[in-house]
């Protein structure tokens, strides 16, 4: 910010887990934004951590004439109508993924935003956690040869069904719509489309109504892409894995920023982000085990990139055509898991275009 820029004004809409604890300390974390409405049926909630902010409904949120930005950091099934009535509205909009709960939503909310002459973006934070930065930083060093395999997890012990509409049968609702969007995109963000998909999707836990088990295929010339989601896993197993063909490399422990924004951490305190857990790579040829220390992680650099799109200094961090490839990706697997076969990824030339020099790492 250049002195004498106005502030971004930024409404929130939800202020459950995710607005709480993600959304609004990072945005209160970037110079230049400036957190002034919240959209939320629990106002004393609200009031008792953001004193000076304005509590009203998600619509009167939507389309409030005194801000710039809306984020929308609600149920799922909810994203596409308070987008739209954003960016009919006049507003940039922030989405928390998942983008939508269908593609054909995704391509909708797109093509408003291309009208209305608005950015529309997705918080696909995973980008900017140290496990992915990690996982990039190897890849673009050479060191592995050709890459042939990658694999992520994100594994957790959680035997208990609880009653929330994640886990509830509904639209958006089960493990793949919550985590599959963070895996998918890391995925799509290194390595461009797939050619072809294979998954396969179960519920595990007793009593369970939604889908807690996840395994989806990925599918390149040579390489292959796993990525694989669970409740009933408590431990031992790494978060990353690549294979090539002079080494390999591995990845134990998530990324802390998470733990911190729960402690009340914020975003640029001393030592918040760095990642105790590095990376080893595995030498073919020697068998030699080296340690490789992971990037902090730093998930506020995405408002960063978005307060800059929005004042034309850089590109969109996250475009709603990657966002959108994404949705194309998570709706063919569960279509995939349906029918037990593998399918084509289908995108239009347009949509393909996103894509277009984006380098797959050998």
């Amino acid at each position: 910010m250049t002195e004498g820029e106005k502030n971004i004004r930024v409404a929130l809409i939800g202020y459950g887990y995710v607005g709480k604890i993600f959304h609004a300390p990072l945005i209160q974390s970037v110079p230049g934004m400036q957190l002034v409405i919240v959209g939320s049926g629990s106002p004393d909630k609200v009031l008792a951590d953001l004193p000076g902010v304005t509590v009203c409904s998600a619509v009167e949120a939507a389309t409030h004439p005194e801000v710039d930005l809306v984020v929308i950091a609600t149920p799922n099934d909810s994203h596409f109508a308070l987008a739209s009535a954003a960016l009919l509205s006049g507003r940039h909009v922030v989405v928390d993924k998942p983008f939508t709960v269908t593609l054909a939503e995704a391509r909708a909310l797109g093509s408003l935003a291309e009208q209305q002459k608005r950015l529309l973006s997705v918080f696909h934070n995973r980008r900017w956690e140290s496990e992915s930065l990690a996982t990039k930083a190897v890849l673009e060093s050479g060191v592995l040869g050709e890459v042939v395999h990658f694999e992520a997890h994100i594994d957790r012990f959680r035997p208990t069904v609880r009653q929330r509409w994640r886990e509830n049968v509904g639209p958006g609702a089960g493990l793949w719509f919550d985590l599959g969007p963070h895996l998918i995109d890391e995925a799509l963000h290194l390595f461009g489309l797939p050619e072809t998909i294979n998954a396969s999707f179960a519920t595990q836990r007793r009593g369970g109504e939604t889908d807690d088990w996840a395994h989806v295929q990925l599918n390149y010339q040579r390489l292959r892409v796993i990525l694989h989601a669970a409740l009933l896993v408590s431990g031992g197993v790494p978060r990353s894995v690549l294979h090539g063909t002079r080494a390999s490399w591995a990845k134990h422990g998530a990324d802390v920023q998470e733990m911190q924004l729960v402690a009340g951490i914020s975003p640029g305190a001393i030592g918040f982000g760095i990642d105790p857990n590095p990376g080893i790579l595995y030498d073919g040829a020697t068998k030699e085990q080296t340690e490789i220390p992971a990037p902090a992680g730093n998930e506020a650099a995405y408002y960063v990139g978005i307060r800059e799109a929005i004042m034309g200094r850089q590109p969109n961090p996250v475009p709603p055509e990657q966002a959108l490839a994404v949705m194309a990706v998570l709706e063919r697997s569960f279509e995939s898991g349906a029918k037990g076969q593998i399918l084509p990824l289908e995108l239009t030339d347009r949509e393909r275009m996103a894509f277009q020099g984006r380098k797959a790492f050998p």
